[in-house]
């Protein structure tokens, strides 16, 4: 993965067709270095920004911005807060214990935006542990109520990186 793929949001967000964000509230789920949810900042929403590990982000700081660091996989987090946000950000991160939550902080008529890796994924790299790799159509079938706005499954090539992704775009009824 080059340095370019760390600081430039990801390929979905930008190709899909996203309402208007400003003035909405984002969560970006283990937001890593908080390259998705910096994205939506600038638009002009209100963005939280949650990870186990938020060093990427020290000394940020932003009127319209928390940062939280929540090991969301040890029990030790709290809830995520219900019908909070209006768009969700997950990449490159599956703990299927929190499908729940997460569909449950959206707001009626939010998005998800999900990306991450398939089980095809351990044949030509990381991640390789199944508990980190979705099973064929799993994701579509997590949010099999929601309205389908995208759903990809298969490679992804983006600059000198390949993958086998999962992309869900979806609306909550």
């Amino acid at each position: 993965m080059n340095h370019a793929s760390l600081t430039q949001v990801c390929s979905l967000i930008t190709q899909v067709q996203l309402p208007n964000v400003s003035g909405l509230k984002v969560l970006d789920l283990a937001c890593g270095s908080g390259r998705n949810g910096l994205w939506f900042l600038a638009q002009g929403a209100h963005v939280t920004f949650i990870d186990r590990d938020i060093s990427a982000l020290n000394g940020f700081n932003h009127l319209r911005a928390e940062t939280l660091q929540w090991n969301l996989e040890d029990g030790s987090a709290p809830i995520l807060p219900v019908e909070a946000f209006d768009i969700v950000l997950v990449f490159n991160y599956l703990h299927r214990p929190l499908f729940d939550q997460i569909a449950h902080c959206i707001k009626p008529q939010g998005l998800i935006l999900y990306e991450t890796f398939t089980w095809q994924q351990a044949e030509i790299g990381r991640p390789r542990n199944p508990d980190f790799l979705l099973m064929p159509n799993e994701l579509s079938m997590v949010f099999a109520n929601w309205r389908p706005l995208h759903y990809f499954e298969g490679l992804l090539a983006e600059a000198d990186n390949r993958s086998y992704k999962a992309q869900l775009v979806a609306q909550k009824p």
